[in-house]
């Protein structure tokens, strides 16, 4: 390995070790800005839908840890690692982040402005990380109560939201198009409670059921009566597509619609697995999908 890689690595280390110790559960990082461990079941025949149970390092944000220990063996583990990711939602600060995109050809801060005069909130004084691309994520601090999805636009152009089984990159990572930092004034801060109006917007509300009738002039093929074995797999089977033709920057937004849609036709139980191995087929991790697919459910009504 470069020496710059190795320094690379150990300051990666730093910064993780120091995230850690002010309750911030990290894993390390490649420049791609991926998890550097691979799934410990990436050649096995069947999918495997293990959260680390095996014992085995390489379940992306489910490794996430603050013992010192713990991360330096993941290091080792994966000493070609330059950069850290932060685990969201878990305690003790329940970690939100809003990233601010600069790549949409969207001025994000003005459309977070936007949604703060509109909805009578303010973003308090919190941690901001800035990216290379020029982007922001500004960290806040949700409910122990509250479970946020991970969406990709869903609030307004421009804006992601990483939640329950996201991760944000750490300040201080080295990534393919440059170093995460911090905002002046803000690296010493901590995440401030997320704005209540805001929370609102982020958590999605639970709806009555309502079945999805197909539409007019187009019956299932083969005069087939919906709800019908053969109609409900030719449905799951044209929704797992729909998440498997996701691109980076659309696959949570995908998977979530085609979640919904399952539940609303009541195959959504019976079809989560499919979904969710689709997603992880696609980059997602699994905790990431089982979140996204669980906020599916609540909004529907079938949690």
């Amino acid at each position: 390995m470069a020496t710059t890689d190795r320094h690379a690595t150990t300051l990666a280390l730093a910064h993780a070790l120091s995230a850690a110790e002010r309750g911030l559960a990290v894993i390390p990082l490649s420049r791609t800005k991926l998890p550097a461990l691979r799934s410990p079941h990436h050649e096995d025949p069947q999918p495997v839908l293990c959260h680390g149970e095996c014992g085995r390092l390489g379940h992306g944000v489910y490794d996430a840890s603050t013992d010192p220990r713990r991360i330096r063996e993941l290091f080792a583990a994966a000493p070609w690692a330059t950069g850290y990711g932060i685990a969201c939602g878990l305690p003790p600060h329940h970690l939100i982040g809003i990233d601010l995109d600069t790549k949409s050809g969207t001025d994000a801060s003005a459309a977070l402005r936007a949604l703060a005069l509109r909805h009578l909130f303010t973003i308090p004084d919190t941690v901001v990380v800035t990216t290379p691309s020029g982007g922001r994520h500004i960290w806040l601090a949700g409910p122990a109560d509250a479970v946020i999805p991970n969406s990709a636009g869903r609030l307004a152009p421009g804006i992601d939201i990483r939640g329950a089984g996201g991760y944000l990159v750490g300040p201080g990572s080295r990534t393919e198009h440059g170093v995460y930092g911090t905002a002046p004034g803000t690296a010493q801060l901590p995440p401030a409670p997320c704005p209540p109006a805001l929370l609102r917007l982020l958590t999605p509300p639970p709806r009555a059921h309502h079945p999805t009738p197909p539409p007019p002039g187009n019956p299932p093929s083969g005069n087939t009566p919906a709800g019908h074995p053969d109609t409900d797999a030719q449905r799951g089977q044209g929704l797992v597509h729909f998440v498997l033709a996701a691109h980076e920057g659309q696959r949570n937004t995908r998977l979530f619609w085609a979640a919904c849609r399952a539940y609303e036709n009541g195959i959504g139980e019976t079809l989560a697995p499919r979904l969710t191995e689709a997603a992880v087929r696609v980059g997602l991790t699994e905790r990431e999908a089982r979140s996204t697919i669980a906020s599916a459910a609540r909004l529907t009504g079938h949690a």
